[in-house]
């Protein structure tokens, strides 16, 4: 009788945990460093992912951003990541100088997100107003092999400048360049962010500054991902002016082995809930569903085609 009873207990226990099919669904959520634009967005995420996938399990990892995202989703150790669209390409080809060892085989496109604007703001007292004005002087180009700072090396070659004309260059994350900035440690700093970005608006209303321009034909030189954009005047206290720079699309990517259902979710509630995006940070008001799949340079998740075919983007 006894026997016959923990039977049916281990039975009905059993019965029990098959009964929510995905109440051991993890979704873990890549972002960047904790002034940037990524975490917020981030946090919003998972909890949208949280709210709206039944049994979902969600965390918010801060990282070093782009590359580290795709390697570490490569590696099984994400769910979701956020990144910029060179990044995610040179991680396909595998670029070796990018920090991809070998071609990243396992990541999936969500979705085209916001584009990155590359920021490059001195301390007035610098002197520096253009790129040109750069050198000899010290400037924080990201954290080393980040998505911003492969960026960096992408302008620089672009006008035909490098490092080494530079009096010094720091590789650090956006808060701590601000930290040397405000203690007149550091002449400048590039950022590669959505508009607004936390780290430059905290620097602006510290120190006097200026948004180096960054040419149109730069932007032309590159070409796509890049593109040309301007920074409205006012982003930045003390900003008077528009100033020309560069821009970049971000990507959300997933990994193949993510179930076609939680990657459909992940694009749906992701459309469904951009307020709460926006709500999050400003940079999300250009997330647009029209231009989802534009310029994705990976294969589309499975999930995420199902979602845009019924949307009839595809």
């Amino acid at each position: 009788m006894i026997a016959s009873t923990v039977a049916a207990g281990a039975i009905a226990l059993a019965g029990l945990s098959a009964v929510p099919a995905r109440a051991d669904e993890f979704i873990n959520v890549l972002t960047g460093g904790t002034s940037g634009v990524y975490y917020p967005l981030g946090v919003a995420l998972a909890k949208i992912y949280g709210d709206g996938i039944p049994g979902a399990r969600t965390q918010v990892q801060a990282t070093k951003a782009s590359v580290e995202n795709l390697n570490l989703l490569q590696q099984g150790k994400g769910e979701i990541a956020f990144s910029l669209g060179d990044s995610v390409k040179m991680a396909a080809e595998g670029n070796a100088e990018a920090g991809f060892k070998a071609p990243l085989d396992k990541l999936r496109g969500i979705a085209a997100i916001y584009p990155n604007y590359i920021q490059i703001v001195a301390s007035r007292e610098s002197g520096i107003k253009t790129l040109a004005d750069l050198k000899g002087k010290s400037l924080s180009v990201g954290a080393a092999k980040s998505g911003t700072e492969l960026n960096a090396r992408a302008i620089f070659a672009a006008d035909g400048m490098t490092y080494e004309d530079l009096g010094k260059t720091e590789y650090l994350p956006f808060a701590e360049s601000v930290e040397l900035m405000k203690n007149r440690q550091l002449d400048a700093t590039l950022q590669s962010a959505g508009l607004g970005v936390a780290s430059l608006k905290d620097l602006a209303t510290s120190v006097a500054i200026n948004v180096v321009a960054v040419p149109k034909a730069v932007a032309e030189k590159l070409g796509a991902p890049y593109v040309a954009a301007t920074i409205p005047a006012n982003t930045y206290d003390g900003q008077a002016d528009d100033t020309e720079t560069v821009a970049v699309v971000n990507f959300l990517v997933t990994r193949s082995d993510v179930s076609d259902e939680t990657a459909y979710q992940m694009t749906k509630l992701l459309f469904e809930n951009l307020p709460a995006m926006t709500a999050a940070h400003n940079a999300a008001t250009a997330i647009k569903i029209e231009d989802a799949v534009k310029g994705m340079p990976i294969p589309l998740h499975p999930g995420a085609e199902r979602y845009y075919k019924e949307k009839g983007l595809l």
